[in-house]
Formats: C-alpha cells, sequence, structure tokens
C-alpha cells in the first residue's frame, strides 16, 4: 500500500519534515516514491509547502495520507 507520509530531516531538537510517497513497509527515513513538499514547525507560524496537484494526483491513484499529513493537506488549502 502507498502512503502519503512525512520523513523527518534536521538536527536533533530541530525537526524538518519531507512530504513523501512511500510504500507503507519502508522505514520512515528510508525509499521513497516521490517528494511532494515540505514542512517546517521551527518558524512560527510553521510552514507548509506543498505541490497541489501531485497530493490530488497521488490521491486519486490510490495513496492514503497519514492523519498527520492530512491535517496538513487541510491547513495548506
Amino acid at each position: 500500500m502507498v502512503k502519503i507520509r512525512l520523513q523527518r530531516e534536521g538536527a536533533k531538537k530541530a525537526p524538518f519534515y519531507h512530504i513523501v510517497v512511500a510504500d507503507s513497509r519502508s522505514p520512515r527515513d528510508g525509499k521513497i516514491i516521490e517528494q511532494i513538499g515540505t514542512y517546517n514547525p521551527m518558524v512560527e507560524p510553521s510552514e507548509i509547502k506543498l505541490d497541489k496537484e501531485k497530493v490530488a494526483e497521488w490521491i486519486k491513484n490510490g495513496a492514503k495520507p497519514t492523519d498527520t499529513v492530512k491535517k496538513l493537506i487541510e491547513k495548506a488549502n
């Protein structure tokens, strides 16, 4: 199953996330299919950059966003 989820980057106590499309069996920071956005919770207000066309295309093709990513997509719109 393909999921849209967060991939953690950044230093300890300074997270930065890539929003990626990945197989649900691969590890969190493992192999990805495509990167479709970024999320930076360290700035105020938190910064969300998404390629909305790619998100819509992947969801149409059957990719399921995680709960956190679902909230971020709603926040970005």
